[in-house]
C-alpha cells in the first residue's frame, strides 16, 4: 500500500537547529595548545630564535653596514642584544604615530648595557666610559632599570663593543626584547647595615643560568625582575619581585610578588604569600618565568604581560600552578615584609656594616656622559674605593669609602656634576629618554627635566619636602609616571595661541608601598588637567607653594592631594 505524505503548512513552526557551543577564542597560550603565530612579533620569534641574530650582526651586518640589515632583524631580533634604532632627528611628536618605522628611524642605535643589581667595578666603569667616548658620542644615560644606555651606536662597531664589555664581565644579552630583562637589585646589597641576608648570590645565579638560555628567550613579552632584601627597589612594578622577610620559624628569606607592570594598563604586583629561602630563589624565579612562557597571552600584544594572567587567574591559582606544575613541591607560607619608617634612596653619606661608608649622588634626570664617568672613576679610585652602584632611580653610589674621606669625595663629586647633597628637586626627578632618541616619544623629556630642576632650585631651593616628579615622553610609563607624586605623561596639547604644542597630562599623588603608612596607588588624573611644556615649571612651582601653605604637620604630598579641592591642584 502506498504511503501518502501531507505537506507541512507554510506557517507551521520548525524545530530549532541545534548549534555547537561556541569555543572560546584562544589567547595564544602554549600550554593549552594555541601555538600558531598570532601576531607579527610571534612570527618573528617562531621563524628564528632572536638570540641567533648576534652571529649575523658580527658576520654580515657589521661588515656590510646598516642597509644590509634584514627588517625582521632590525625591528625585532636586534632587541634581544640590547639594540633599538633611534629616532631620526627633526621629526616632531605629532608625526610619531603616523610615520612608518623606516621613516622614523635613524641609521644609529640605542644600546643598553645590563648592569644586573646595579653593580659596577672600577674596571667596568672605565670600560663603559671609554665605549661612550669612542663609539657613542659621549652618551651614557643611567636608566631607572639600572642599565647604562648609549646612543649613536653604529652596527659596524658592535663586535668591538661586545668584545670590550665582555672582557670585563658585562653584557647586552637580553637587555631588551621578549625575554628576562635586567635583574634589579639593591644598590647596597652586601654592605647595608639593615640587611639580614645578601641576595646577590641568587641574583648572580639567575643571570648565570638563564640569561641567554633559549628555554626563556621567547616569552610573550618582556619580563622584569627585582631582588632585594631592603625596600629600595620599585618591587610592586615588576613581573616578579623578591623582598626580604624574616620568618619567625625559618629565619631570613624572601617574600614573593608577581604581576606588576605599568605602561597603558598599570597594575601593582600581588603577594603570593610564600617564604622562599635564598637557595631556592632561582628555582622559584624560573618557575614563574615558565608559567609566563607557557600560559602567557600571545594573541594580542597589548595583553601579553604577566600582569594580565595574574589578574585573570588570581593569586591562589597562580601559586597552585607554580607549585604543582613547575616546582613539584609546596612552598611555605610566609609573613609580609616590614616596611621602613621612611622611603630609602641612599643619597648622601651612610655607614656600611663593615665600618666604611657609601656615598649616594644624583645627576640630573639620569643624564651622564662617558667623560663624566671617566672622571668619576678617577675620583673613586683616589678615595680608596673600587666599586660603584647604579640605582633604579637614575642615581649612583660609591661604596667602601673610608669615613674620614667622605667629605672630600662629596666635594669632588660635585665638581663633576654629581651631587651627594642635592636639592629635593634634583633628588626626586626622573625622566625617560624622550623624543631626542626614542621613536615612540611625543615630547622632549631629558632637557625639560633639566630645565624644571634648574627653575625649581632657583625659586624653591630650600623646599623641605620630598616630591617625586617623573617625566615620560609617551603613555608607556618607562619613567613610572603613575606612581610619582607628580607624574607627567607626554602628549600634544593646545597652546595659548590655539596651536598644538608639546605638553603633559598630569597625574598627582601616585606612589608605591615603600614605607610605613604609604598605600600603593596610581596618581589622580583630574579632568582636563594638562600643561604645556613651556608652562610646566610655573605649574609645578605653583603646586608646591600651595602644598607648603596648606599641608598639615607631617602630611605627605600624596595625602594632601587626596584631601584638597581639585581647584588647588590646577
Amino acid at each position: 500500500m502506498a504511503v501518502s505524505s501531507t505537506p507541512a503548512r507554510p506557517d507551521a513552526p520548525t524545530a530549532p537547529v541545534a548549534r555547537a557551543p561556541r569555543r572560546p577564542r584562544g589567547e595564544g597560550q602554549w600550554a593549552l595548545g594555541h601555538r600558531e603565530p598570532l601576531n607579527a612579533n610571534e612570527r618573528i620569534k617562531k621563524d628564528d630564535d632572536p638570540l641567533n641574530v648576534r652571529a649575523r650582526i658580527e658576520n654580515i651586518y657589521a661588515h656590510r653596514g646598516f642597509a644590509s640589515i634584514d627588517p625582521q632583524d632590525l625591528r625585532g631580533r636586534f632587541r634581544w642584544w640590547g639594540l633599538y634604532t633611534q629616532r631620526k632627528a627633526g621629526i616632531d611628536g605629532g608625526r610619531t604615530a603616523v610615520l612608518e618605522p623606516h621613516e622614523l628611524e635613524d641609521e644609529f642605535f640605542m644600546l643598553r648595557v645590563r648592569v644586573d643589581g646595579g653593580q659596577l667595578t672600577l674596571e667596568q666603569l672605565r670600560v663603559v666610559a671609554d665605549i661612550s667616548r669612542e663609539f657613542a658620542r659621549d652618551t651614557a644615560d643611567i636608566t631607572d632599570r639600572q642599565n647604562i644606555q648609549y646612543h649613536w651606536i653604529r652596527v659596524e662597531d658592535m663586535p668591538e663593543i661586545w668584545r670590550r664589555l665582555e672582557s670585563v664581565g658585562l653584557q647586552t644579552t637580553e637587555a631588551c626584547g621578549d625575554c628576562p630583562r635586567i635583574v634589579l637589585g639593591s644598590p647596597v646589597a652586601g654592605v647595608a647595615e639593615a640587611e639580614l641576608l645578601d641576595p646577590t648570590p641568587a641574583l648572580e645565579e639567575i643571570v648565570r643560568r638563564y640569561v641567554g638560555d633559549k628555554r626563556f628567550s621567547n616569552l610573550p613579552r618582556k619580563f622584569k625582575t627585582s631582588i632585594s632584601w631592603l625596600v629600595d627597589t620599585p618591587y610592586e612594578a615588576n613581573d616578579i619581585a623578591f623582598l626580604g622577610v624574616d620568618h619567625p620559624e625559618h629565619g631570613p628569606g624572601f617574600d614573593v610578588w608577581v604581576g606588576g607592570g605599568l605602561s597603558t594598563n598599570p597594575m601593582l604586583a600581588k603577594r603570593l604569600g610564600v617564604w622562599v629561602p635564598l637557595t631556592e630563589v632561582p628555582d622559584v624565579w624560573a618557575g614563574v618565568v615558565g608559567i609566563f612562557r607557557d600560559y602567557g597571552y600571545r594573541r594580542l600584544r597589548n595583553r601579553a604581560r604577566l600582569k594580565f594572567l595574574v589578574a585573570d587567574w588570581g593569586v591562589e591559582k597562580f601559586r597552585e600552578v607554580l607549585e604543582k606544575e613547575y616546582l613539584g613541591r609546596t612552598l611555605l607560607d610566609g609573613p609580609a615584609p616590614e616596611l621602613p619608617a621612611k622611603p630609602v634612596d641612599h643619597i648622601g653619606v651612610h655607614r656600611q656594616r663593615d665600618g666604611l661608608a657609601y656615598v649616594g649622588a644624583a645627576p640630573v634626570v639620569g643624564r651622564v656622559s662617558g667623560t663624566q664617568l671617566a672622571r668619576l672613576a678617577d675620583v673613586v679610585e683616589a678615595h680608596g674605593s673600587g666599586r660603584v652602584r647604579l640605582t633604579p632611580y637614575q642615581k649612583l653610589l660609591v661604596l667602601d669609602v673610608p669615613p674620614e674621606r667622605t667629605n672630600s669625595l662629596v666635594a669632588e663629586l660635585s665638581t663633576i656634576g654629581l651631587e651627594a647633597r642635592p636639592s629635593a628637586w634634583r633628588r626626586g626627578t626622573m625622566a625617560c629618554t624622550g623624543i631626542e632618541f626614542c621613536k615612540l616619544a611625543i615630547v622632549e623629556t631629558k632637557a625639560r627635566g633639566e630645565e624644571l630642576v634648574a627653575r625649581l632650585e632657583e625659586r624653591l631651593r630650600d623646599f623641605d619636602a620630598d616630591i617625586s616628579i617623573h617625566l615620560n615622553g609617551c603613555p608607556n610609563a618607562c619613567a613610572r609616571t603613575q606612581v610619582a607624586d607628580i607624574g607627567l605623561k607626554g602628549q600634544l596639547v593646545v597652546g595659548p595661541d590655539g596651536r598644538q604644542v608639546e605638553g603633559f597630562q598630569v597625574h598627582l599623588g601616585g606612589g608605591l608601598g615603600m614605607a610605613q603608612g604609604q598605600t600603593a596607588g596610581f596618581g589622580r588624573k583630574l579632568r582636563g588637567l594638562k600643561t604645556t611644556a613651556a608652562e610646566l615649571p610655573e605649574y609645578v612651582e605653583r603646586l608646591a607653594r600651595r602644598y607648603l601653605a596648606s599641608r598639615t604637620e607631617g602630611e605627605s604630598f600624596a595625602n594632601w592631594v587626596i584631601r584638597v579641592d581639585e581647584e588647588e591642584l590646577r
